[in-house]
């Protein structure tokens, strides 16, 4: 009993190391180290055996750690019949293409979201947004939608989490969760990141639930308060058609 213990403890540390790639493309020893609270010799066993079966691969001239190809390998067996992120992304062109502008997807996971799928405005000022990126659920538009599609429980967890920004007002966050229901829509200028704005819209599954924000996002110098409203309806009617394709 006490052998398997161990065993199951050695493959949750494994898996904590890997989920420190989710935000840092490269990490050394002593960062990885410091982020899942591990002494730096027990990560060096961990790495090794990683490293061994291709997870990991090890810079020799930083000393630093990325992914290795056997993510990637994992990754092109995971069925596509169902992904949001596959299936929406012809539509997300299209709507590229329409309205000129970058356009996202976000699922929410825990107090954070998500982005799973992104396609890049073609002008030349743009707002590159990278996939697997995660954002609190505090600020933003897309955020704002996620939650406030949300169970009411939900949305009392999330805003009663310790770590929850103090600059962050509930009470008016609750008021603008009950607006962006209201409205069909969530805009942002400047709120998480100087010099970006954006409208984001729920895609509703055939359930009648939430399944994921879609978002359109740009400089401010070209999304105003009142573009980003003329933009909206058009939003929703893209977001109707693909919550009919999931």
């Amino acid at each position: 009993m006490e052998d398997r213990k161990l065993t199951v403890r050695a493959v949750e540390r494994a898996l904590d190391i890997l989920m420190c790639f989710t935000k840092n493309h490269e990490l050394a020893l002593t960062e990885i180290s410091s982020l899942i609270g591990l002494h730096k010799s027990t990560v060096h066993r961990l790495m090794t055996t990683l490293e061994e079966k291709g997870f990991v691969v090890r810079d020799s001239r930083t000393d630093k750690y990325r992914l290795g190809m056997k993510i990637w390998e994992l990754s092109t067996h995971l069925s596509h019949s169902d992904d949001p992120a596959v299936l929406l992304l012809p539509a997300m062109e299209s709507l590229r293409d329409r309205l000129g502008e970058t356009v996202s997807l976000y699922l929410r996971d825990g107090a954070e979201r998500i982005r799973i799928q992104a396609v890049q405005s073609n002008q030349a000022i743009r707002r590159v947004a990278q996939v697997g990126t995660r954002l609190p659920l505090s600020v933003g538009a897309s955020s704002k939608v996620l939650v406030a599609y949300a169970s009411p429980s939900d949305q009392e967890e999330l805003l009663n989490l310790p770590n929850w920004p103090d600059v962050v007002d509930k009470e008016q966050y609750r008021r603008q969760l009950v607006e962006i229901v209201e409205k069909g829509y969530a805009i942002s200028i400047e709120e998480r990141e100087p010099g970006a704005a954006a409208v984001s819209v729920p895609i509703i599954d055939r359930s009648g639930k939430i399944a994921a924000a879609l978002s359109m996002s740009g400089p401010v110098n070209r999304l105003s308060a009142e573009t980003l409203r003329e933009y909206a309806p058009v939003l929703r009617e893209a977001a109707r058609e693909m919550g009919l394709m999931i």
